[in-house]
C-alpha cells in the first residue's frame, strides 16, 4: 500500500524549503519545522552562535539531546513500573500460596 506523497513548504531561518511528505504525516512535518525553526533563531539571537549551519547542528543536538532525556525518564518510569509489578506479583502468589494452605488444612 502506497501512501499520498505531497510536497510540503517549510520555513527556517527565514529560507524556504519543499519537503515531499505522505499526507498523513504532513502535521508532525510542520510541527516538526516549527520547532526546530524556533531553536534555530533561539540560538542565533543568542549569539553565541554563528552561521546557518552552526545553528543547525546545534539545535540539532540540542533537539537530540532533550529527546535521550525524554527516553531516559520514560524508562525510568518503566524500570519502577515493572517494579511495582513485580512485587504485586509476588504478593499475589504469595496470597494464593496461603490460600492454598489454608485449604489443604481444611
Amino acid at each position: 500500500m502506497s501512501k499520498d506523497v505531497s510536497p510540503v513548504t517549510i520555513n527556517i531561518l527565514d529560507k524556504e524549503y519543499v519537503i515531499s511528505c505522505p499526507s498523513d504525516e504532513e502535521k508532525d512535518l510542520l510541527a516538526a519545522a516549527q520547532m526546530l525553526n524556533q531553536k534555530m533563531k533561539d540560538l542565533r539571537q543568542g549569539g553565541k552562535v554563528i552561521g546557518a549551519e552552526r545553528i543547525a547542528v546545534m539545535a540539532g543536538l540540542n533537539l537530540a539531546h532533550e529527546m535521550i532525556k525524554q527516553q531516559s525518564g520514560r524508562n525510568d518510569v518503566n524500570k519502577g513500573i515493572s517494579t511495582r509489578i513485580q512485587m504485586l506479583q509476588n504478593k499475589v502468589e504469595s496470597a494464593l500460596g496461603n490460600y492454598r494452605q489454608m485449604e489443604l488444612s481444611s
